[in-house]
């Protein structure tokens, strides 16, 4: 199996042909080939000659399919070869997907996208789930979200679904799209419709409802942080009250970000670690005075907004938004229960300056 390092050099040299077709296909490769990550599954030599010869043309998508089906149809059957086996076939279905121009916005379209990906992979594809499940996540010390219960699950997408199609675009800023389109996204993967393959599904279900919006996507985080991408989804849907741990939507909103609004937030899976989080305690050594003073305000008012931090700064809303912004992404500032009802922690020792 070819390591990250060289499938990404391999499929890079296309995109620095600046051939669009080229370049088209070859982003669809890194992204599926990157999101087997999230299932900690790799892909073969095999997989990488066929995306190498779709890319040139030699083949369509139907026949680099249909060649990676032969290929394990032909393999003597082991057990050490089914993981291999199904990321490479998922890789060459999701790469396919995403070089489809079609896309329609339904629970239905998500289920299709479930049994594209997963028909002889897994059992049931493109079904819901008949039972309940739990599921135990590193980030958690293996303790799990709680998932929707099978019977709840075709209400509550519909639900979902409609409030999504009802939510009225028109006037957002990118910030504001990228915090709506984090609770979106958290919500279909917490119902979990599917027995398996659910964060997949839902990767490339939204990367697909992404392009509709005409923004310039950046698809690297998929590609390089699709671990952390999955590790955000159950940080935004796990609480422990015992512990101090609260459902939060910051990490998924700078992983949107990056992509939105091509910011450069630092995508480390250790930063989700429920234990990373109670125990931090940095000094806030690289912090502005402005930076100080702000987390000052917000450890004395924990519920203070960004509209009263900007009058007692006295900078613009703007400059407090970037500066907030800043400040979670170096792990200084959390915000806990969402925009409107939240309130802010302070994750630095003010008094060590």
């Amino acid at each position: 199996m070819p390591d990250k390092s060289k499938w990404k050099s391999t499929l890079n040299e296309y995109i620095k042909q600046n051939d669009p077709g080229r370049v088209e296909k070859a982003n669809a490769w890194k992204v599926a080939i990157g999101l087997q990550d999230v299932d900690g599954l790799k892909t073969s030599e095999y997989l990488l000659d066929t995306a190498r010869d779709n890319i040139e043309g030699k083949i369509d998508f139907d026949s680099a399919n249909a060649r990676i089906s032969r290929y394990y149809e032909e393999k003597e059957e082991r057990n050490e070869l089914a993981e291999e086996k199904e990321a490479d076939i998922v890789s060459a279905r999701i790469a396919q997907l995403l070089s489809n121009k079609t896309f329609t916005f339904s629970p239905a379209s998500l289920q299709k996208i479930h049994e594209h990906l997963f028909k002889g992979i897994v059992s049931k594809a493109g079904k819901f789930r008949t039972y309940n499940i739990t599921k135990k996540e590193w980030v958690l010390n293996n303790d799990t979200v709680i998932y929707s219960d099978y019977r709840d699950i075709v209400p509550t997408l519909n639900y979902d679904f409609e409030q999504e199609k009802a939510f009225k675009y028109n006037g957002l800023d990118k910030k504001d799209f990228i915090e709506h389109i984090s609770r979106f996204t958290s919500g279909i993967w917490q119902i979990h419709p599917f027995p398996e393959g659910n964060t997949r599904t839902t990767a490339v279900f939204i990367i697909k409802y992404l392009k509709t919006f005409g923004i310039d996507i950046n698809n690297t985080p998929f590609e390089e942080n699709s671990w952390y991408f999955r590790n955000a989804l159950v940080r935004a849907n796990y609480n422990n009250f015992d512990k101090n741990v609260y459902e939060t939507a910051e990490f998924l909103e700078r992983f949107f970000g990056n992509i939105v609004l091509g910011s450069d937030y630092e995508l480390r899976n250790r930063y989700l670690h429920i234990d990373y989080v109670q125990s931090a305690n940095p000094k806030c050594s690289d912090c502005t005075l402005k930076e100080k003073k702000l987390l000052e305000l917000v450890n004395k008012n924990k519920k203070i907004t960004q509209k009263e931090l900007s009058e007692k700064l006295g900078v613009s809303l703007r400059t407090v938004k970037n500066m907030t912004a800043s400040l979670q992404s170096r792990g200084y500032l959390t915000r806990i229960n969402g925009k409107r009802y939240g309130e802010w922690a302070v994750n630095v020792n003010l008094q060590d300056k």
